[in-house]
């Protein structure tokens, strides 16, 4: 064996003495830290599963409000398709009822943060575009 493994080696196997005092205070120290890591890990422990359970109540009930201001907005659009079918001929009542929903639709986006993204004329980007279709194209 090299010299550095033989240093290892006889480190491990070095007996050491110690008064009965001194060691009983290091097992006691030993405890002691042991104690503190389990109950450490134990509220990490349920911290965690704290966590989880909050993410999944957000998960169910983080769409509450939007769904809520839609079925407002469902409601004028089930009134407007009733009024249509009545009445066939009054299509400027109809239509502006449409435009009254399409308003009230465009107002939750905006609520919400969610905004139009330039596309027309612009290179495609795939972070924040869609492909909806393909053209084949000699000009691009």
């Amino acid at each position: 064996m090299s010299e550095k493994k033989d240093k290892k080696h006889n480190a491990k196997d070095k007996k050491i003495t110690l008064k009965e005092s001194e060691y009983l205070g290091l097992k006691s120290e030993l405890d002691e830290y042991k104690d503190k890591y389990l109950r450490l890990f134990a509220e990490f422990e349920n911290v965690r599963k704290r966590f989880d359970r909050d993410k999944i109540e957000f998960v169910k009930y983080a769409n509450e409000g939007v769904i809520k201001d839609f079925l407002g907005i469902l409601d004028d659009l089930e009134r407007t398709v009733a009024v249509a079918n009545e009445k066939h001929e009054d299509y400027d009542a109809f239509l502006k009822g449409v435009e009254l929903v399409m308003a009230q639709s465009y107002d939750l986006l905006k609520r919400n943060n969610v905004r139009p993204v330039e596309a027309v004329g612009k290179k495609f980007d795939p972070h924040s575009h869609e492909v909806l279709m393909q053209i084949e194209s000699n000009e691009h």
